[in-house]
């Protein structure tokens, strides 16, 4: 068996300081219970001391979240440790995450007061002697204290390892090293790790733990070349949330962990399946939009939409896909039709709406096609449906519009007339309603006597500015019949009449030949 690497997640700590965000002791809780479900090794619940909601919620996650064990953070401060203790007392695998700055930078800014010495040397033997001190006490309310190397990206490495060394003596069961700045290369982070393992006299003891940040896009890498030089903890949000540019991205982690298992050699417990849900609910609950382009989860993660790229992945689909949608819990993969998808994608997609085309017929379609994938960013199923009613099978005009006419204001009735060709015949019609869009289609059902109902609306723009092209999609109901309707101008109004119009005349091609009310002239 390959060695197991414990996965971290910091989500509800870390990922929760990004700007503009916050969560309540239960939406930590419901993020908790689904983070189990994720199987992650250690949840980071948050920061006791910082404020009384968080304490609340870390003592919340310890009473009610069974699995992975609950960690609390701490600065190298006895009240915030003890804050910890108290928090945690009812955890049933409690952890404490105390630690201390070990850069320059950090030593002389954070610690720049004379009561932690004069010099800078003087100033780093009292951090060393603060470290130590907070890693026993945390160790009186916890077996399991993990302490961090704030900054240690940074760091002089000869003092990281001094100050490593000390802290494992002290009872630190895990030593964090964190890239807290994102300032680190991979090749270089990777040796730090292999030389803390080298240069560390008694880091057997304690499990190496990285903790990267994202400030140079550089966090997942640094991460993975942590693990493949010896770390055997790796810490990380979903979704990559956090300060600034975020932290390293665990599905992202973990993923490049199971597909590249030749090169790390190594494992992780999690269920990769609950990845998409896991990456849903926290882009929910903390209001911050997942990229389309995003790796693992994203919406274009499992989507084709170039030419070359779709004939590939429809002859065989690992030519472009190195993971299975499936394993990060996506249903499947997608072709998503748009200008460069080529005949190829089309007709795939064609074949599994059940339409079988001839070449001319497909050459016909896609033709068209491009026409509609030019105006838009996708093309969707009932768009090809549409194309092929209008290319291979076009739907008869049961009714035509003539002319509409609307009025409406803030202290008028919405009215509508509208007069229809119906079978060569012209039929005036007119209606009061809520609003200029119902008044115009209960002028329409008057005229063509129609018994669908309209079960959706909507509408955007195709084009910019205010005299935007407006298109307008509907979908009307009949009994057990369903069909999309679609109309298109730069007067909304105009645009609904045509798309409740195409739908009715969708709907009465579906009825032809049946008695109806409204299918046949007079």
């Amino acid at each position: 068996m390959s060695e197991k690497v414990a996965v971290f997640d910091t989500t509800l700590r870390d990922g929760e300081q990004a700007a503009g965000t916050r969560l309540g002791s239960r939406e930590k809780l419901t993020l908790a219970r689904q983070l189990a479900r994720l199987k992650v090794d250690i949840i980071e619940a948050g920061y006791p001391a910082s404020s009384p909601e968080d304490f609340a919620a870390v003592q919340l996650l310890s009473r009610e979240i069974e699995g992975p064990v609950i960690c609390a953070l701490s600065r190298a401060v006895p009240g915030d440790i003890e804050a910890c203790g108290k928090a945690l007392a009812n955890a049933r695998r409690p952890r404490i995450h105390t630690g201390i700055g070990v850069s320059d930078v950090h030593v002389a800014g954070k610690f720049r007061d004379p009561k932690y010495g004069k010099t800078m040397g003087e100033k780093k033997v009292k951090l060393i002697q603060m470290a130590v001190a907070a890693v026993k006490l945390a160790r009186q309310y916890a077996e399991d204290v993990e302490f961090y190397a704030e900054d240690a990206g940074r760091a002089d490495p000869a003092y990281l390892f001094e100050m490593l060394e000390a802290a494992i003596e002290a009872g630190a069961t895990v030593v964090n090293i964190p890239d807290t700045t994102g300032y680190a290369v991979p090749e270089q982070f990777g040796a730090l790790i292999r030389a803390i393992r080298e240069k560390v006299p008694n880091i057997q003891r304690a499990t190496i733990s990285v903790h990267c940040h994202d400030d140079l896009g550089l966090a997942v890498a640094n991460a993975l070349a942590g693990v493949a030089n010896g770390a055997r903890q790796v810490e990380g949000t979903i979704n990559g949330v956090g300060e600034r540019a975020g932290n390293a991205a665990l599905e992202e982690v973990v993923m490049a962990i199971r597909t590249r298992g030749d090169y790390f050699g190594v494992h992780t417990g999690v269920e990769t399946r609950e990845f998409c849900r896991t990456s849903r609910l926290v882009s929910d609950m903390l209001g911050m939009v997942v990229p389309p382009n995003k790796a693992v989860v994203g919406g274009n993660a499992f989507s084709h939409s170039s030419g070359i790229h779709v004939d590939g992945f429809l002859k065989d689909r690992e030519t472009y896909e190195i993971m299975r949608p499936e394993d990060v819990g996506v249903l499947e993969s997608r072709v998503v039709l748009t200008a460069r998808t080529g005949r190829h994608g089309l007709r795939d997609r064609l074949e599994k709406l059940g339409y079988a085309l001839s070449q001319e017929e497909l050459d016909r379609t896609y033709h068209r096609f491009l026409i509609v994938a030019d105006k838009k960013q996708e093309v969707f199923d009932e768009d090809l449906i549409a194309i092929l009613h209008d290319e291979i099978h076009p739907v008869p005009e049961t009714y035509h519009l003539d002319y509409l006419h609307s009025y409406s204001g803030t202290s008028a009735i919405p009215t509508a007339t509208v007069r229809l060709g119906v079978g060569g015949e012209m039929k005036e019609g007119a209606a009061v309603g809520d609003g200029q869009v119902d008044a115009m289609c209960k002028a329409i059902s008057v005229v063509t006597q129609t018994s669908a109902k309209l079960a959706r609306y909507e509408i955007r723009a195709v084009t910019s500015g205010t005299e935007a092209m407006g298109e307008v999609t509907v979908q009307l109901e009949e009994g057990d019949r369903k069909v999309m309707g679609r109309g298109a101008s730069t007067d909304v109004i105009e645009a609904s009449a045509k798309a409740y119009i195409d739908g009715l005349n969708k709907l009465a091609a579906q009825f032809r030949g049946q008695e109806r009310p409204g299918d046949t002239p007079g």
